[in-house]
């Protein structure tokens, strides 16, 4: 288990980070970190012996988070902002169907499964919608939940 990204190297978060409780002084469920966010590694480090942790310090925002390796890219990898992220839930617009056969109808609700940031014709979701899981471009869907953090003021705007 070799680590992608070394002391010092420039990463950007690419999803939004909430205290889980264990970040002293702010509470439970507030925005730590918006996903764009850029900062730098300080330490890499192991969990359960199996997930590399590395502890970002991010100076323009006077925080340090630990993140997954996965919820990290090089600050040199392409970045496609996107509007909503994986375990988002979001409702449908429009209705969806495939080959004829409505899988949603406006108002449902379904859950972001993963974010494809790199279609033709800007972003797209896999959702799942009770039991089908559909590819969604973004002006089909909204936000069941808006969140209301101050640190939407604070985001980076990379």
């Amino acid at each position: 288990m070799l680590p992608k990204f070394e002391f010092g190297e420039e990463v950007r978060i690419i999803r939004n980070v909430r205290n889980d409780g264990t970040y002293p002084g702010v509470p439970t469920g507030q925005l730590l970190i918006r996903r764009g966010s850029t900062g730098f590694v300080i330490n890499v480090g192991t969990f359960l012996q199996d997930q590399l942790i590395y502890t970002v310090n991010f100076l323009d925002q006077d925080k340090i988070v630990g993140f997954r390796e996965e919820e990290l890219i090089g600050i040199a990898e392409p970045w496609v902002p996107s509007r909503f992220e994986s375990r988002e839930k979001v409702r449908s617009k429009v209705t969806l169907a495939v080959q004829g056969c409505v899988r949603a109808t406006p108002g449902a609700e379904g859950e972001i499964l993963k974010v494809l940031r790199d279609e033709a014709g800007g972003v797209q979701y896999q959702v799942i919608f009770h039991d089908h899981v559909l590819q969604v471009p973004e002006a089909a869907l909204e936000a069941v939940h808006v969140y209301d953090d101050e640190e939407v003021t604070n985001a980076a705007s990379h």
